[in-house]
C-alpha cells in the first residue's frame, strides 16, 4: 500500500511503499477512496501533541470499502462502502473518554493511505445520500460537533446558538446541525466572505471578532445566546461570557488561542452559567450523529480536493485555516 508517513516532526510527510498490518481478530482492512484532514495533523507534525512516535501514517478521517475481514469479523462487510469512526476504546462511561482513548492517525496508523487497518466495530454504512469526499469529511468533525451541541451542550428547538469561528470542520458541522434542529444560529470569523457563506447555509447572520464592539452588536441583533460552542479560548473567552444568556451554555471543544486570560467568575456565578468541556464523543453519540445526517440529508462542506501526493501541501493550509469547510486528500 502506498502511505504518507510521518518519519520525524517538523519534518515533510513521505510518501512510501508499507505492507498492510497483519490483522488482529475483530478487525477489517478498508481501502480507503478518500482521507479527510483536521488541525491535529498539522500539530502532530509539529510536535505540538502528546504522544508522538514516527515512524507512523496521519489521518484520523477515512471513506472506502472494505475489502478483508479478519478472524471473527462478518464477511458481510466485504465490498461494503463505510466512514469509520476514528475515536478508539472510549470505554464505559458516556461523560468521558476512558484513559486507554486513542484518535486514529497517532498511536494507531491512520488514513492517510490506501489502506488501513481497523476494528469492525468502528465501521459505519456510509449514507447513501453522501459522496465520497462528503463521507470522509464527516467523522471526526461530525462527532465532536454533535457532542458539543447535544450531549453537552444541550440544544433545544428554538434556542439562539453561537458558534465562533467559522470555516473550520467541526464549526461548519455544528451550524449545519444547529440549523437543522431549528436553532437560530450565529458566528463570529475574521472574515466578512466566511460569515457571508455561513449566511448561505443557514446562519442567521455574524460578528468579526476582530472589532472591539462585536458583542455590542451582537446583543443588538440577536439578544444573548442560549448556547455558545467554541474552540479558541484565549483573550476572546471573556466576550462569551458577556454574551451568554442567563442560565446559558459554553462549551469549548478547543483552545487553539491558548487559556482565558481572566474569567470573570462574578459573571459565572450571577448569570448561573455553565462552563463545558467536550472532546470528540462515545460510540453513543457517533451513532447519534449518523442518524441526525441522515435524517436531515445534511452534507459536509468541502473547500477543496488535493491529491494524496500533494498531502504536504495541504497539512501546512491547516496552519492558518483559510479553508471553508474540510480539505480532504483523494487516495483512489
Amino acid at each position: 500500500m502506498r502511505a504518507l508517513i510521518l518519519t520525524g516532526v517538523k519534518q515533510p510527510l513521505e510518501l512510501m511503499d508499507r505492507t498492510p498490518a497483519e490483522l488482529a481478530p475483530g478487525e477489517v482492512i478498508v481501502e480507503l477512496r478518500i482521507a479527510a484532514l483536521n488541525r491535529r495533523d498539522y500539530w502532530i507534525t509539529q510536535g505540538m501533541y502528546p504522544g508522538i512516535e514516527p515512524p507512523v501514517i496521519l489521518g484520523s478521517d477515512g471513506a472506502g470499502v472494505v475489502a478483508v475481514c479478519g478472524e471473527g469479523v462478518d464477511s458481510s462487510w466485504i465490498g461494503r462502502e463505510v466512514i469509520i469512526n476514528p475515536g478508539l476504546n472510549w470505554g464505559s462511561n458516556e461523560s468521558a473518554q476512558a484513559d486507554s482513548f486513542s484518535i486514529l492517525g497517532l498511536p494507531r496508523d491512520g488514513t492517510f493511505a490506501t489502506h488501513v487497518s481497523i476494528p469492525a466495530t468502528q465501521l459505519h454504512e456510509k449514507p447513501g445520500h453522501l459522496s465520497w469526499e462528503e463521507a470522509a469529511a464527516l467523522p471526526l468533525a461530525g462527532v465532536t460537533a454533535h457532542r458539543a451541541l447535544f450531549a453537552q451542550g444541550g440544544l433545544r428547538t428554538g434556542e439562539s446558538v453561537l458558534i465562533t469561528g467559522i470555516g473550520g470542520g467541526v464549526a461548519t458541522m455544528a451550524l449545519q446541525m444547529a440549523v437543522a434542529s431549528g436553532a437560530d444560529v450565529w458566528v463570529t470569523s475574521s472574515s466578512l466572505d466566511k460569515i457571508e457563506r455561513a449566511k448561505g447555509i443557514g446562519a442567521k447572520g455574524g460578528f468579526l471578532y476582530t472589532e472591539n464592539d462585536w458583542t455590542k452588536r451582537f446583543r443588538g441583533d440577536a439578544g444573548a445566546a442560549n448556547l455558545i460552542v467554541d474552540s479558541a479560548g484565549g483573550a476572546g473567552y471573556k466576550s462569551l461570557i458577556d454574551v451568554a444568556a442567563p442560565g446559558g451554555r459554553i462549551v469549548n471543544y478547543g483552545a487553539t488561542t491558548g487559556p482565558p486570560e481572566s474569567i470573570d467568575l462574578f459573571k459565572v456565578f450571577w448569570k448561573q452559567l455553565r462552563l463545558q468541556g467536550s472532546t470528540m464523543g462515545s460510540p453513543s453519540d457517533f451513532t447519534a450523529m449518523m442518524k441526525l445526517v441522515t435524517h436531515h440529508k445534511i452534507r459536509p462542506l468541502i473547500d477543496r480536493v488535493i491529491p494524496l501526493e500533494q498531502g504536504n501541501e495541504a497539512v501546512a493550509m491547516m496552519k492558518s485555516s483559510p479553508q471553508f469547510g474540510k480539505i480532504v486528500l483523494a487516495i483512489s
